[in-house]
């Protein structure tokens, strides 16, 4: 016989299938868009920790007595904008703003009117449709 979801991720009384699965895929749309912002926090990450290494490289120079060349670089490449007017925490910001947190309440809104606000609904039954009493592989 299949198990039932735990209470944190049974599906409300009254529900239907259809709604279920939008549920979902508002959910899943959500987990991609969390994958993009990590994404966006590493690429933040990796070009700061470039331009550190781009300050250490210049530094080198100029103890190599390199000065010439290490002003030039100083000049046009530490600490040079990601994009126009913008370093990378302020484009991360900016995704904050404009995106992540209107999708953060959106989603939110979705599973609290839908769902009672519970999360994976869609999951948990899947998890459920696929385990027979048994062994839970623990």
């Amino acid at each position: 016989m299949p198990r039932q979801p735990d209470a944190a991720h049974a599906r409300p009384d009254g529900v239907d299938d259809a709604t279920v699965e939008a549920t979902g895929t508002f959910g899943e749309a959500f987990e991609w868009i969390v994958r993009a912002r990590g994404a966006l926090y590493t690429f933040h990450q990796e070009m700061g920790r470039a331009d550190l290494l781009v300050g250490e490289g210049i530094d080198k120079l100029r103890e190599a007595g390199q000065d010439e060349l290490a002003d030039e670089l100083e000049t046009t490449w530490l600490g040079r904008n990601a994009i126009q007017d913008r370093w990378t925490f302020e484009i991360v910001e900016d995704f904050d703003r404009t995106y992540f947190d209107v999708a953060t309440d959106c989603e939110r809104r979705v599973r609290e009117q839908l769902v009672e606000g519970r999360h994976h609904v869609h999951e948990a039954e899947m998890k459920a449709a696929r385990r027979q009493d048994g062994p839970t592989g623990d």
